[in-house]
């Protein structure tokens, strides 16, 4: 498998990457991408499947080779397109084996010996197909060549699960894509023109929005300038029929005119006023001189004329009467003349009243209509107002379609995509799986592995003591020792002594306690649940072990039906135990020495069988006083605890009881029994040897599972690690 890698930088304006402002000027239709979303589009599954339709990898090439079938994407002369592919069956298992030939005379194609023109569409048992010139074409081979239609949906799952799609880092808009392939050359065709048709899916979807966005502006531009022709006909109808040109306009004119007619009210008003109080004047006058009352206001000569003239005849006349008679002519005449000039002015006074109060008249009415006009003037405003309005907003409306129309089509120009292609594709040199060291690696570690998971499922399977830890969960008891597990032929290790085994057996002593000066607890008796774990060889090696120390030890084999100790020390079917209990012997007939200094042993003698109800008669406990007047020490191997009751009996003669447990050979389930016999049969001061430890691991030269020793060197007694 070859791994070819491309790399493509996205625009994500979250990231510091966006388009110029010219750009985004131009298209409206640009859109905000995010780097996580468009990983999930490039490895989609419809952007694939279009990929495989476009390179026609549902028909897969082979040649056939020595061993196994070769690729033939690089050999093959033609390549196949089906019309529809996707009605090939989906069989991953077994796909249809077609043959495959061409001539190159002839530029025909044989696909399973049926002859097929190329460039061409025609009718095969598969499907319509169409047979083209290989463009990837690189070699020519003579092996016979073969194809495989595989559904593209096939064909595309394989793909995705080749490919990963990830950014360069959390910060960056950089994506990089990779693929495995077992062809190079067919990896880089499918990055690249996966990373086309994401470009293309892009630019297709912002056409087809632009596209369908300007379809509808063109429509609402239509239907925009039919109701702006509909609102400017209403608007002109509604002002023809109103009279309206400008309402404002006119409603100023109005304004003013109601002004100016209410000015001139206030001054026919004062005029009239002004010619009552001339009237007044006029009338009230007894041919007395006053002051003429002002006629501001009245614009009429003749009138300031006649009142001057009657002002200045009335001074005349009172002048004349004070020094002349009132009957003298001259006296009487201007009299007659002030007398005519009245009635004139009366008249004119009158006539000019008339003409005030009839303007008047006129200025009420004109008023009036003003009134009417004011009052209507706003409500035709506001219906001209509504008028507008809709005018306005079509108006808005339709310069922003023109706008929109503009813009629309300014985004069809080829302008930059959303993301840019920063490496093609291209791959690696060398392949990148397998690999072998790794293989090797995965091999050993499973090897490994599977060597672990069988060990450990045996251990967790097995219903043995494999652990001190076990020991210790189960009964309260101390463990005093653990002993490496020897062969059967180093058994008798008082003959060829290892180092090691005396190392344990001494430690074994001093966690008893057994070099204490005032030590009185001489009698100690060994005993195990079952046949087998060891007690004859634990008993038989710590009295050997005290014997070396210079203290007279005596071991006695109490197992009277399965004597091993007795076997050990070569003294069978010699008198023993069972003698003396059975008869009146002494006790100096029974005890034999041995090859080892201060160690005597007393046989089991030579009725071996049960004999439960001897160590009842008495004289056992005569046994033992005889030999703690002797002996230091008193070693007792008892039979296993678990099938008779003999090492119960002998418990109460002793001081110390070791309860043999051998690793990966005493069932759990005695030693779990083990805590509750001994809550109903108390043992005195029970102690725990752990017989038998196996070695583990590498190093062979390691002995134990916790105060073990290691045998190298002359004595190899360093310690090994504690296993828990």
């Amino acid at each position: 498998m070859y791994e070819s890698t491309a790399s493509l930088i996205i625009k994500d304006e979250n990231k510091g990457v966006d388009d110029p402002r010219m750009t985004e000027s131009i298209n409206m239709f640009t859109s905000k991408k995010i780097v996580e979303n468009e990983i999930e589009v490039i490895q989609s599954r419809a952007l694939m499947k279009k990929v495989v339709e476009d390179l026609g990898l549902y028909a897969v090439m082979y040649e056939e080779g020595n061993i196994k079938p070769i690729s033939a994407y690089l050999s093959s002369p033609v390549s196949i397109k089906l019309k529809n592919p996707y009605k090939l069956p989906v069989n991953a298992d077994q796909p249809s084996k077609i043959s495959l030939g061409f001539n190159h005379k002839s530029n025909k194609v044989t696909l399973d010996k049926e002859v097929y023109p190329i460039n061409k569409w025609v009718q095969t048992p598969y499907g319509e197909m169409q047979f083209l010139m290989n463009p990837n074409q690189q070699y020519k081979t003579s092996n016979i060549l073969y194809v495989q239609l595989l559904h593209p949906q096939l064909v595309t799952d394989a793909i995705l699960h080749n490919l990963s799609v990830s950014p360069a880092s959390k910060l960056s808009t950089v994506v990089n894509l990779t693929i495995k392939d077992n062809v190079p050359q067919r990896g880089e065709n499918i990055l690249n023109q996966l990373i086309y048709i994401y470009h293309q899916t892009a630019v297709t979807d912002r056409n087809t929005l632009a596209l369908n966005t300007l379809k509808f502006i063109e429509e609402r531009i239509k239907v925009v300038e039919k109701e702006l022709g509909l609102l400017e006909s209403h608007v002109q109808k509604y002002k023809s029929t109103k009279g309206i040109v400008d309402l404002s306009e006119q409603g100023k004119v109005f304004l003013q005119n109601v002004g100016d007619n209410a000015r001139k009210m206030e001054d026919i008003t004062i005029q009239l006023a002004v010619l009552n109080k001339v009237e007044d004047y006029v009338i009230s006058k007894n041919n007395t001189s006053s002051i003429v009352p002002a006629t501001l206001g009245i614009n009429d000569p003749v009138l300031s004329q006649l009142l001057q003239k009657l002002y200045d005849s009335e001074i005349q006349y009172q002048r004349l009467r004070k020094t002349t008679g009132e009957n003298n002519p001259l006296v009487v005449s201007i009299y007659d003349e002030i007398e005519k000039i009245r009635p004139s002015i009366l008249e004119n006074i009158q006539s000019q009243r008339e003409n005030l109060l009839a303007t008047r008249s006129n200025l009420l009415n004109t008023r009036s209509k003003y009134n009417t006009a004011l009052q209507i003037i706003p409500e035709n405003e506001r219906e001209l107002l509504d008028i507008t309005r809709q005018l306005e907003i079509k108006n808005s409306v339709y310069t922003f379609l023109l706008q929109k129309r503009e813009e629309t089509a300014l985004s069809f120009a080829p302008i930059t995509t959303d993301s840019r292609v920063i490496d093609v594709a291209e791959s690696s040199l060398w392949p990148v799986s397998p690999k072998p060291n790794l293989v090797y690696i995965i091999a050993f570690g499973m090897a490994i592995l599977t060597g672990v998971v069988l060990i450990t499922g045996k251990e967790l399977l097995s219903g043995k003591i494999l652990y001190r830890s076990e020991v210790e969960n189960f009964i309260k008891a101390p463990i005093v020792a653990e002993l490496s597990n020897i062969s059967k032929r180093k058994s008798k290790v008082f003959e060829k002594p290892d180092a090691y085994v005396i190392e344990q057996f001494r430690h074994m002593r001093t966690t008893l306690g057994l070099y204490g000066r005032t030590f009185s607890k001489k009698k100690i008796l060994v005993t195990s649940s079952i046949p087998g774990e060891g007690k004859s060889y634990v008993s038989s090696n710590l009295a050997y072990s005290l014997a070396l120390s210079g203290k007279r030890v005596a071991l006695l084999d109490m197992d009277l039906r399965n004597p091993n100790a007795t076997t050990l020390f070569d003294s069978l079917n010699e008198e023993g135990i069972t003698d003396y209990l059975n008869s009146e012997i002494e006790i100096a007939k029974i005890i034999k020495e041995t090859d080892l200094a201060n160690l005597i042993l007393i046989p089991a003698g030579t009725n071996i069988g049960d004999n439960s109800e001897l160590l009842l008669n008495g004289r056992l406990e005569t046994l033992f006083d005889l030999l703690e007047a002797e002996f230091d020490y008193i070693i007792l191997d008892s039979p296993p605890a678990s099938l008779v009751t003999d090492a119960y009996l002998l418990a109460e003669f002793c001081d110390i009881t070791l309860f043999i447990v051998r690793h990966a050979y005493t069932p759990k389930s005695i030693v779990q029994r083990l805590e509750l016999v001994t809550r109903t049969q108390p043992i005195k001061n029970l102690a725990i040897v752990f017989n038998g430890v196996k070695v583990r691991g590498f190093f062979k030269e390691s002995y134990g599972y916790g105060y073990g020793y290691s045998v190298e060197g002359k004595y190899k007694n360093n310690y090994a690690h504690r296993r828990s």
